[in-house]
Parts: C-alpha cells; sequence; structure tokens
C-alpha cells in the first residue's frame, strides 16, 4: 500500500449542495499546510464524457492540458489549487462500463461471469488509486458525483465501502455533504433530511466520518449535538456551511469550522503547522474592495444557464481582482441581436466578449457583436467561435466577401473563411475529433498579445474543430487583421488582433481554462485593463 491517504466526499438529501466546491476549499487548506493534494471525480452518468452534453445539461465542458473534456468541477479544482488535472482526474460510469466491457471482449476475465460486483467495483477501485500510486501525492480527494440512493451511485459507494475497509483505519475517511432545510412556517431548521441520509449511507455499509451541512442559518450547539448524536459523528466533525457571498470565501469559512483540523486528526496526520492561505486572502481583499467598475458584455447563445460560462465568469473574477475592478458580466443572447438592434442592446457595454459555442444558432447576432466592437473601438476578446466569428466579420466588412463563412454553417459558402482541417473532413462521429488540450502557440514579435503574455512562446487549451482558412491570410493581414499567434507544426491560426483598434483580439484556443486565483490569465487581466481604460 501507498501511504495516500484517501477523503471520499459524498453528497445527500438533494444534487447541486456545492460537493465541488467543498472539496476544492479542504484541498487548498489542506495544500496551504503543505500537503500535496489533488482531486477528482466520479460522475455516474453514462456519457463516456461530458464532451457531448448540451451545456443545459450539464454547465459548461472543462478541457484539461491532456486534452480529457471533463466536469466543470475539475475547473473549480484548478482554480483553487491551482495544479493542473488530467483525464485521471474525472471518471464517468460510461469509461468504466466500457474499459469492462472491452476487457471482456479481449478475453481477460478467462471466461468468468462479468458482474458489477466485483468486476465493476474493482475498476472503479482501480481508477480512484491511479493518482495516489503515482507517489506525487500526499491525499486524494474523491468527488462522487449525484446523490446517495441513487441507483447509479450504488456500485460507486460500494467501491468506496470495499476501499475503506481495504485501506484499513486513518487511511481513508468520508465526508458527507448533507441539506439542513430551513422551514419558515414552523420557524426552524429540520435535521430530519440528514438523519435519513446519513442512514441511507450506513444502509451501503459506510459511515460518515465528517458532515458538511448546508444551511442558509446558522445552526445552533443544540442542533450540531442533535446531529452528532443521530448521525454517530463527534460533534466537532459537524460542520456548518453557510451560503457565502462568493465561492472564493468558502477555504476560510471551513477554516474557521475547523474541517482542516478534523480531517487531519481522522487521518492520523500532524496537525502542526496553520495554513498559509496570505496570498488567497489578498486575492479577497482586492476582489471585495474595488476601486472602479465595468461592464463587459457576454455573448453567447447559452446565457440562460450561469454554468455555461462558468470559467470565464471567474476567469473576469481574477482579473477582476488582479486590476481592481469590479467586473460586472452582462450576458446577452446572441439569437436576439441583429444589425438593427444591435446599438440599442449593446449600449453602456465598456467592453465585448463573443463567447465559445457550436452550430448555426445565434451566428448572425455573434457577427453584428463584432462588427459593433470593431466600428466604436470598444475593446473585443473573441474566444473560440468568437475569434471565428471576428474572421467572418472582417472578410464580409472590410474585404466585401459578402457571402464568407465557416462552413460548420455554411457547407457551400464560396468563401470558407472558416473550414475543416484536411485530416478531419472525412469523420462523422461527433465525439472527440475535435484539435483538444494544450497546444503550443508562438505569438508574433511586437504583437500585442506578445506584450500582454510577455513571452514569445506560450501553450494552450483548445476545443474545436473548425480552423482559420489560411489561403485567406495574406488578404486579411494586408487589410488589417493581423495573424499574431500561429501554432509553430501546423502553422494554424491561433490569433488575430487588429493593430490599429484600441484593443482588438480573437484566440481560437480558451483562455478561461487555466485562469486561477494564484495566476489570473493574462489575456482577461490585460482585457479587463484595456476595458478600464476605455471606460475612463
Amino acid at each position: 500500500m501507498s501511504d495516500t491517504k484517501y477523503i471520499f466526499v459524498t453528497g445527500g438529501v438533494t444534487s447541486s449542495l456545492g460537493k465541488g466546491i467543498i472539496a476544492a476549499s479542504l484541498a487548498k487548506l489542506l495544500q496551504a499546510r503543505g500537503y500535496r493534494t489533488t482531486i477528482q471525480k466520479l460522475d455516474p452518468y453514462i456519457n463516456v464524457d461530458p464532451g457531448t452534453l448540451n451545456p443545459y445539461e450539464h454547465g459548461e465542458c472543462y478541457v484539461t492540458d491532456d486534452g480529457a473534456e471533463t466536469d466543470l468541477d475539475l475547473g473549480h479544482y484548478e482554480r483553487f489549487l491551482n495544479v493542473r488535472t488530467s483525464q485521471a482526474n474525472n471518471v464517468t460510469t460510461g469509461r468504466i462500463y466500457q474499459s469492462v466491457i472491452e476487457k471482456e471482449r479481449r478475453g481477460e476475465f478467462l471466461g468468468k461471469t462479468v458482474q458489477v460486483v466485483p468486476h465493476i467495483t474493482n475498476e472503479i477501485k482501480e481508477r480512484i488509486q491511479i493518482l495516489g500510486n503515482s507517489g506525487e501525492y500526499d491525499i486524494i480527494i474523491t468527488e462522487i458525483g449525484g446523490t446517495v440512493g441513487d441507483i447509479e451511485s450504488l456500485p460507486y459507494i460500494e467501491a468506496v465501502r470495499q476501499l475503506l475497509w481495504e485501506l484499513g483505519e486513518h487511511n481513508g475517511i468520508v465526508v458527507h455533504l448533507t441539506l439542513v432545510p430551513f422551514l419558515s412556517a414552523a420557524g426552524e431548521l429540520k435535521t430530519k433530511p440528514t438523519q435519513h441520509s446519513v442512514k441511507t449511507l450506513m444502509e451501503s455499509g459506510i459511515k460518515a466520518d465528517i458532515l458538511v451541512c448546508r444551511t442558509e442559518h446558522h445552526i445552533s450547539e443544540d442542533i450540531k449535538e442533535k446531529l452528532a448524536l443521530f448521525c454517530n459523528v463527534r460533534k466537532e466533525a459537524v460542520i456548518q456551511s453557510i451560503d457565502a457571498s462568493t465561492i472564493y470565501d468558502v477555504p476560510l469559512l471551513m477554516q474557521e469550522e475547523g474541517l482542516d483540523t478534523v480531517t487531519l486528526e481522522k487521518l492520523a496526520l500532524p496537525n502542526t503547522t496553520e495554513p498559509n492561505l496570505d496570498q488567497w486572502k489578498e486575492f479577497l481583499q482586492r476582489h471585495k474592495n474595488p476601486k472602479d467598475k465595468v461592464v463587459i458584455g457576454l455573448i453567447g447563445k447559452y446565457v440562460e444557464l450561469p454554468d455555461s460560462y462558468k470559467s470565464i465568469q471567474e476567469a473576469f473574477i481574477h482579473a477582476g481582482a488582479a486590476n481592481e475592478v469590479d467586473v460586472e458580466v452582462k450576458s446577452i443572447h446572441s439569437e436576439h441581436l441583429s444589425d438593427k438592434n444591435i446599438e440599442k442592446k449593446l449600449q453602456g457595454l465598456d467592453g465585448i466578449l463573443v463567447a465559445p459555442g457550436f452550430g448555426e444558432r445565434g451566428i448572425e447576432g455573434k457577427v453584428s457583436a463584432v462588427k459593433y466592437a470593431r466600428e466604436n473601438n470598444i475593446p473585443f476578446l473573441g474566444i473560440c467561435l468568437g475569434m471565428q466569428m471576428a474572421v467572418i466579420e472582417f472578410a464580409r466588412t472590410v474585404l466585401g466577401l459578402e457571402k464568407a463563412n465557416s462552413t460548420e454553417m455554411d457547407k457551400g459558402t464560396p468563401d470558407p473563411v472558416i473550414s475543416l482541417m484536411e485530416e478531419q473532413k472525412n469523420i462523422t462521429d461527433m465525439g472527440g475529433t475535435m484539435r483538444l488540450g494544450s497546444w503550443d502557440c508562438h505569438l508574433k514579435e511586437g504583437s500585442l498579445v506578445r506584450e500582454v503574455y510577455g513571452s514569445s512562446d506560450i501553450e494552450e487549451r483548445h476545443r474545436h474543430r473548425y480552423e482559420f482558412n489560411n489561403i485567406y491570410k495574406e488578404k486579411m493581414e494586408d487589410a488589417g487583421l493581423v495573424a499574431s499567434g500561429l501554432n509553430p507544426k501546423t502553422g494554424l491560426v491561433e490569433v488575430v488582433e487588429i493593430p490599429s483598434h484600441p484593443w482588438f483580439v480573437g484566440v481560437q484556443y480558451h483562455p478561461e481554462y487555466k485562469s486561477t486565483v494564484a495566476s489570473p490569465h493574462p489575456l482577461f487581466v490585460g482585457f479587463v485593463k484595456a476595458v478600464l481604460d476605455h471606460k475612463q
């Protein structure tokens, strides 16, 4: 056995209680004490990865350096810990079954009947321990998606039960997150849902070691004592998690409640150092006391669900704090925009970001937004599809190629300024055919992006299928749209900018995925600064 310790985070009563934030906060506190910590997410759905899920279903799809399309909770893990995650940090039921079925087809089970126990549970246990066995971490936190009692979570819960037994005392613990609702008619907090939830967990053979109680009202000492008694945990292991004004307050609130202290005690780890959270507190200080405010329009087509653009929203928080400015992100649905109403819809914005997306819905509205930003000298950032829209708008308006388009939207366009790379043209399977994960980019000397990054060579994460068509590169550059970032191996265009404009940048990659509290992304920091300058 390796010396790695394991913490399992389960959820009860309802979903969406914030297991990801609690897991990330606990990891932050342990990391701040010097423990090498990482987090992984086990998702009970049968999709192989969230890559083909509609953002309305599951929020944004987050991408890691190694090209894994993962759950958005991995974004929280990276933003909090400033540690890169990978394929190994997100496991889905789809992937587990796929792997077991492939082994069965290869004859690895020697003709045995393949069953949920032991075959599926063994596969889950193996996946849980990949990071632990790497020798790179002291503590692995594993967040189990869904709610205890769900049919689809059962194999995970059983795998955890077995692992806890195999790991032995003090090597694995369970943190159970639950809801303590307030009934306004009775005027009191109710502990019964939590009792039921802990009982359900015990029916599966797992005892909760720590209870984290999500609540909107403070939990009294009496209620803590009641929960401790009925849920079979020590009173100091009943942790209140009250709604916070920002998710970045949660680590400090958890520290006040003693979550890290009781965790270390249960894992028999030394609790000698105080967590060093100076940088974190400084960030919060700047975030909460801005000296100015800017309004940035986020033009997208999934804007009804805030989680669709989670990483962009968070990147603005990091960049806002770095500039000591409050960034108000105003979501604007691109389907409702046209050249006719654009001025009315976008007035009062200090900056415009055209967001990533797929498919043709709401495209013309994005083109109108780019045009408005370009012609009115409003600071502009286009990400992925947003960069492609900037290229299409420029081709139509400046080069006069009225029918210029992307072959994604119009297969028969006479001017495919955005098109598929040659090797992708015969692919029919939607899942995983994209340029994914980290790619190199060389930034042109004297360009705005080179100045913003302060370096000539960068690596950024991608998630897209269509590319800038290099046949048009020379024409565009002659007319003033410069390709200022290229992939050194393929010559694919990664960044475009307009030097005559105060701040106009389109990037083919997703800078928002790499922004963290400890290192806000330079593009967002530069963009917010430009927006602030423009406003003043």
